[in-house]
């Protein structure tokens, strides 16, 4: 995620702590930089949608090839990013938000951060708009689905991390690269908090509300390739079942999250190691996993020495950096509080859950009041993911959750927007391009 949502103050005391020269520092370390303290004043998002070029048939939305890297390259032009594009200037949107690119063809927006969820929204409808016009460009469609229901997964980037992240998880199971290719998310980001005590309120209360959310918002039941299931969010499945130590943390346990998170970090086994000899742009796969990691290695292991035979040297600061990036929890802590459960919606119906998220965090007390709700189905993701609204508890758990969003809302438009989306789940629906139209226009990014 590219969005940055913190203090000067704060970024400037993490980076006094670069030493890792015992487990303890690292621990340190590892709270410094993922929960930047400050007063919680911005708010950013990640949109995601899968790509296509030239005309889909009739079977299906994605029904059509995935985009052509250079085309993708030629279509951004300033905007492009490196990943596809290595001497470009990788420009901001003039909105602020960065394009940037997933293994599959699926493009995102990472915004800027925002003060008000309203600016945020509004920045990004410039963007997406932005976006479509440019992709259009060379026949290139972003397409608003959470999975692809049409194409087996293909990786498109050819980079070492990807290559070693597919090898991964591929000794796991098929969602490794599911996941990495054939689904798309909305993104929400926010300020971690004030201090360890708002910190971890926040936290929990992110992850309390969790499960109820992914059914709130589920909208991928179909995925090709995935096994035999009926699911209402098998983008949030695919999550799920990749690599468990690596995506469901157990948080539940969690006191002080700034303290666990460095614990379990040091302890999730590493995906890939950087190599000197990036071979970046090497034209094919073959076998080559140069960035490969020891199977079952953790990066507490590294530390301690233990890998000193099969890698060569210790980590460094930089090392542990990349290593935070290879964590997918439910919510990541980067610095701010990246909530990464949500499906991505139909249309401009993005626009919902940011102001739901923006909501229930609004102030102490509702973050209380949104942990409450949200406590008895706090545990339960696997059942979110598969059942979503069918399971009474968690479907009146959205509701109430929704309808506390509604009373906090920071706009008349957006209060009926989210009661429009509680009235949804009441009923057991599903997302629709509808549950925006309270909020603003049709964002351009959506397929037609």
């Amino acid at each position: 995620m590219a969005i940055t949502l913190e203090s000067p103050q704060s970024a400037s005391c993490a980076g006094e702590q670069r030493d890792l020269s015992s487990r303890a520092a690292a621990e340190a370390y590892i709270g410094g930089v993922c929960f930047k303290l400050g007063p919680p004043a911005l708010i950013g998002a990640e949109l995601e949608w899968l790509t296509v070029q030239g005309e889909c048939s009739a079977s299906g939305r994605s029904a059509a090839p995935r985009p052509q890297l250079p085309a993708l390259a030629d279509a951004l032009g300033p905007y492009a990013p490196r990943s596809i594009a290595p001497d470009s200037p990788a420009l901001a949107l003039p909105g602020g938000s960065r394009v940037t690119l997933e293994p599959g063809g699926q493009i995102e927006l990472s915004s800027a951060p925002y003060g008000t969820a309203v600016q945020l929204c509004d920045r990004l409808h410039e963007d997406a708009r932005l976006l479509r016009e440019l992709l259009a460009s060379r026949s290139i469609r972003p397409v608003s689905l959470a999975a692809d229901a049409d194409r087996r997964p293909k990786r498109l980037l050819r980079l070492p991390r990807y290559r070693a992240m597919e090898r991964a998880f591929g000794g796991i199971g098929p969602f490794g690269k599911l996941m990495m290719c054939n689904t798309a998310a909305t993104q929400v980001s926010v300020d971690a908090g004030a201090d360890r005590a708002e910190v971890t309120a926040r936290w929990t209360a992110l992850y309390a509300i969790g499960p109820a959310l992914v059914a709130a918002f589920a909208c991928s039941p179909v995925l090709r390739g995935a096994p035999p299931g009926a699911w209402a969010s098998q983008r949030m499945r695919a999550w799920l079942r990749l690599d468990t130590a690596r995506t469901r943390p157990p948080v539940l346990d969690w006191t002080d999250p700034v303290a666990a998170y460095g614990r379990w970090a040091l302890d999730v086994p590493l995906l890939c190691v950087r190599r000197a000899d990036d071979d970046a742009a090497a034209p094919g796969d073959g076998h080559d996993c140069g960035w490969s990691a020891p199977p079952g290695a953790t990066f507490a292991d590294w530390l301690s020495g233990a890998l000193d035979d099969e890698i060569g040297r210790r980590p460094d600061a930089d090392d542990l950096d990349y290593h935070l990036t290879t964590l997918f929890p439910p919510v990541r802590a980067s610095g701010h509080l990246e909530v990464r459960y949500i499906d991505a919606q139909p249309g401009a119906a993005w626009t919902v859950p940011v102001h739901v998220i923006d909501a229930l965090l609004s102030s102490p007390a509702v973050v209380a009041e949104a942990t409450a709700i949200g406590a008895p189905t706090a545990a339960r993701w696997v059942d979110a993911a598969r059942s979503g609204l069918a399971e009474p508890d968690i479907r009146t758990s959205a509701v109430e959750l929704l309808r506390l969003a509604a009373a906090h809302a920071a706009t008349e438009q957006a209060a009926r927007a989210i009661e429009s989306a509680a009235e949804r789940c009441r009923g057991g629906g599903t997302p629709t391009e509808d549950d925006a139209e309270n909020i603003g226009a049709q964002t351009p990014g959506a397929a037609p």
